[in-house]
């Protein structure tokens, strides 16, 4: 095989809680994830007798629904996790032709949607496949949590929920099938800036309303109808770290408060 394409699927949070802080800094999350049908395309190209060369290029903005500035600042190099992906599974097969990687936007960036994780998960299959690894999904998903805590989720896919630092996963029912609206507003909203505004009102002794997270999990293991299973749920979705991004950002209310005033179920 000297080509293949692969889609690297975006992920929405039904549900985020933190529950703890390691000494490392590192964030004890339970999360509640779920795939959608928004993806980038990543395009593999066999070099032969290359000497694992890993080139990673960004397709034609024209193809792309993310905006031409974004694209610009998305590194192409040894930082890209796609190029990571890459680098740590032909080393350690011994891989000796190299590799081409062009991948093509359409998961907004820095939008809370795993694009650079979704894609470092598409980068590792498909560079088992072009090259033929004899490597399993178990093996994948122990090396990409030492890329991203959500790598390993992006290569499993579905509902499922997350916990400890994101490395464990447990795969649940099935969500209601339904129509699912993104809408990103001219900003980008950082990990960094996220759970580093949530440290601070942590620390500075505020109120926190965490999540039942076990509420969710109970209504989706009932298997009710569509209608009725994301009426219960809409009241136990959401996002713990929104206390710190709509404060700082008040358009993510704003956008909420549109949605719902135009008949979603939740936002």
């Amino acid at each position: 095989m000297d080509m293949l394409t692969k889609k690297a699927y975006a992920k929405i949070n039904l549900a985020l809680d933190i529950t703890g802080r390691r000494e490392d800094g590192y964030h004890m999350v339970r999360m509640i994830m779920q795939t959608v049908g928004v993806y980038d395309l990543l395009t593999l190209e066999r070099i032969s007798n290359a000497e694992g060369t890993i080139e990673i290029l960004a397709a034609d903005t024209g193809k792309s629904d993310t905006p031409k500035d974004e694209i610009s600042v998305l590194p192409l190099g040894e930082d890209n996790l796609v190029y990571k992906a890459a680098k740590v599974l032909m080393n350690r097969y011994q891989v000796t032709d190299g590799v081409r990687i062009t991948i093509e936007k359409h998961i907004p960036i820095a939008a809370g949607l795993a694009g650079g994780s979704s894609d470092c998960a598409a980068a590792m299959k498909g560079v088992s496949e072009l090259f033929e690894l004899p490597i399993s999904l178990k093996e994948m998903m122990e090396i990409g949590v030492t890329l991203g805590a959500d790598v390993p989720y992006c290569l499993m896919g579905g509902t499922a929920i997350s916990e400890g630092i994101g490395e464990v996963l447990t795969k649940l029912p099935a969500f209601p099938n339904c129509t699912v609206v993104l809408a990103k507003p001219g900003i980008g909203v950082s990990t960094k800036e996220a759970y580093g505004g949530y440290d601070r009102l942590e620390d500075s002794g505020a109120a926190i309303d965490h999540l039942d997270l076990d509420a969710i999990i109970n209504l989706l293991s009932v298997g009710d109808e569509k209608s009725d299973t994301i009426s219960r749920l809409k009241e136990k979705m959401g996002n713990v770290l929104e206390i710190v991004t709509s404060k700082n950002h008040p358009e993510i209310l704003a956008l909420e408060e549109a949605f719902l005033r135009n008949g979603a179920d939740a936002a």
